[in-house]
């Protein structure tokens, strides 16, 4: 296989109008920092994995910081969000701490869900993360639910729901566009399309690969974004926010964004070349980006190294109590069931 010639965010042909909308210095340093918090946390999750510490699946979100992380700055306290189970970065920009992310994925009791939930089952009502769900495609019909609780309250707010180019085939998907549109329910499909279902290219699993026009049987507008960017993904944000907050239904965004490791963590990916994913690491990687707008900017390599050091911090706290913390107390098995 030939590393692509094109850019991820050309993959479908379409070529983007224009340059984003610059940041401010205070937006490219936030950028960075949380972009450096998931890339950092996923790296030491799968240290872990690999020592054994962590059971089960882990699915990591290396490469692709930047979609959450742009659409996370577009929204208001009391946005929700749901996803599916690549869901570490969205929590870490949800605000959801570190160290009750990683407590979780080690099944401590000190987890987000007392442990029992795993790397894809975690939730937190107080930051308006609803998960973190395992079966392909099922985190849409809930996400639309929760735009329909949102203009049956009569509140502004806003549902964010992320699914992957492999789930964008399933029946429920578009069950939920109809839906949605019928009743013009304030959410937002974020299709993150990293270009692999799984182990499958999108070139052999999907007859029509740009995603963002898979709304347009249900008069859903959608568009194509430069996942890479956290400029683009920010400006698209914005203009999905502002539809969906005037009462106009729903919008697709289809995030073209590249993941670095395999589909999760039991997965060797040999179904592409390590030239790929290293031309995608060199040319467009979310974070080297502002970084290098930074360093242009003139802000110094020691200040941004700093920004790392505190990251690392966090993060390697965050290892250490979910490797001490206590394993949950055998009556958690009889807690959170439905008889």
């Amino acid at each position: 296989m030939a590393a692509p010639k094109k850019s991820v965010a050309k993959e479908s042909g379409q070529e983007k109008a224009g340059s984003p909308p610059e940041f401010t210095k205070e937006q490219e340093l936030k950028a960075l920092r949380d972009m450096l918090l998931i890339r950092r946390f996923e790296e030491k999750a799968g240290q872990l994995y690999g020592m054994g510490a962590i059971g089960g699946f882990c699915h990591l979100y290396i490469g692709q910081e930047a979609v959450v992380v742009g659409m996370q700055m577009a929204l208001k306290p009391g946005d929700e969000v749901i996803t599916g189970y690549r869901d570490h970065g969205h929590m870490l920009a949800c605000d959801m701490e570190a160290r009750g992310v990683m407590a979780e994925l080690t099944g401590r009791r000190g987890g987000y869900s007392r442990g029992k939930g795993g790397s894809m089952h975690m939730f937190s009502k107080e930051k308006h993360f609803y998960g973190g769900h395992g079966i392909v495609g099922a985190q849409v019909s809930l996400g639309t639910g929760l735009a329909f609780a949102n203009r049956y309250r009569g509140n502004d707010n806003v549902s964010v729901t992320y699914f992957g180019d492999g789930a964008a085939n399933q029946g429920q998907v578009y069950e939920s566009f109809n839906m949605a549109e019928l009743w013009k329910l304030p959410v937002i499909y974020v299709i993150e399309n990293n270009r692999y279902a799984m182990g499958t290219s999108v070139s052999r699993a999907s007859a029509q690969q740009d995603f963002s026009k898979r709304g347009a049987s249900f008069n859903i507008p959608g568009r194509q974004v430069d996942g890479m960017d956290v400029r683009a993904v920010k400006a698209a944000a914005d203009e999905a926010v502002a539809w969906c907050r005037g009462g106009n239904g729903p919008m697709i965004l289809e995030m073209q964004t590249y993941r670095y490791r395999g589909h999760s963590m039991s997965d060797p990916a040999k179904y592409r070349t390590r030239e790929e994913v290293e031309k995608v690491r060199h040319d467009q990687d979310p974070i080297e980006q502002v970084r290098n707008r930074l360093l242009a900017s003139g802000a110094s390599e020691q200040d941004l190294k700093a920004i790392d050091a505190q990251v690392r911090e966090i993060v390697n706290e965050a290892a250490d109590f979910a490797q001490h913390d206590p394993e949950p107390d055998p009556a958690e098995l009889y807690t959170d069931i439905y008889r």
